[in-house]
């Protein structure tokens, strides 16, 4: 019998209450071994919730990597990457959200302390995990021929009258839609079309941005993102054109602590195996410097 992967969890938000801490929870080859929090309040709750330990303060992040084969994380990106590094260094195994980082520096520095520790790792991207959408992009990645891609990823999170625990986030309200759904969009078109070889970007209404990218397999995409669409414009849309004609991303992607529990699975096939998840640190890394690079695109359009 394997041994199950003792697995802590780095945050205690909204995030983590619904979708990281019941997964991990849940998950028949993991044992969940503990929370911490910024807020030792939501630490203690979360925890009591799923009958693991509680920590907290600085010191408790050093006893979560010394008591874990792993560590899960749900929190800002630019907090996630240090201590990533850090576990990393501590040698545990690395389950962390989307964007890695918002600057490439601080990816660069977390690849590269996985990489030098030897720890695997899996960054949480949902369409690539959920059981709706996850067969769907590698059945288009295998058949290959696209010409163009279409994406959109419209939500409403900041729209008047709509009351989401995620509109409160500090980052997500600085750094945008670009920044906290572009890394699920691009999670798609690159497996399928290829890496983005060039980036153009324009800017929509309030935090909306329009992408035009160029891949390595020839094709081109166009991505729309935003967060404060009304209420009646919101929605997610991909659709591939090609050799195979027309194929458009299914609607239902499946229950988001199922994707989650994928994401483990996929962490613990590249621990007992040895070989890196499509989806693993270098990607997250990847990821965060197109996104970077959009970012300069729109500083340099006209406001």
């Amino acid at each position: 019998m394997t041994k199950p992967l003792r697995v802590g969890l780095i945050g205690a938000g909204p995030w983590a209450e619904r979708n990281q801490a019941p997964a991990l929870a849940g998950h028949p080859e993991v044992e969940f071994g503990g929370v911490w929090g910024r807020r030792p309040e939501a630490a203690a709750a979360l925890a009591q919730a799923h009958g693991t330990t509680a920590y907290s303060s600085d010191e408790g992040i050093d006893a979560v990597f010394a008591a874990n084969d792993a560590v899960a994380f749900a929190v800002p990106p630019d907090v996630q990457a240090p201590l990533a590094a850090r576990a990393a260094a501590a040698g545990c195994h690395l389950l962390l959200d989307k964007p890695l980082a918002t600057t490439v520096a601080a990816a660069r520095a977390t690849a590269r302390a996985a990489e030098g520790a030897g720890v695997a790792s899996v960054v949480f991207c949902t369409l690539r995990f959920a059981a709706g959408s996850a067969s769907w992009v590698a059945e288009r990645a295998a058949v290959g021929g696209w010409f163009t891609a279409h994406a959109q990823w419209l939500g409403s999170l900041y729209a008047p009258g709509v009351n989401s625990p995620y509109a409160a986030s500090p980052w997500r309200r600085e750094k945008g839609a670009l920044w906290d759904v572009g890394p699920h969009a691009l999670s798609v078109l690159i497996p399928v079309l290829g890496d983005v070889t060039t980036v153009s970007a324009g800017r929509g209404p309030a935090d909306t941005v329009h992408l035009v990218l160029r891949h390595a397999s020839g094709a081109s995409s166009t991505v729309t993102l935003g967060l404060a669409a009304p209420l009646k414009a919101a929605g997610v849309s991909l659709r591939l054109v090609g050799e195979q004609g027309t194929h458009t991303l299914p609607a239902a992607w499946g229950d988001g602590v199922d994707a989650f529990r994928a994401a483990v699975d996929g962490l613990l096939g590249a621990v007992r195996t040895g070989h890196a998840h499509d989806c693993d640190v270098r990607f997250g890394l990847r990821l965060t410097e197109i996104l970077a690079g959009a970012e300069e695109a729109l500083a340099r359009t006209v406001p």
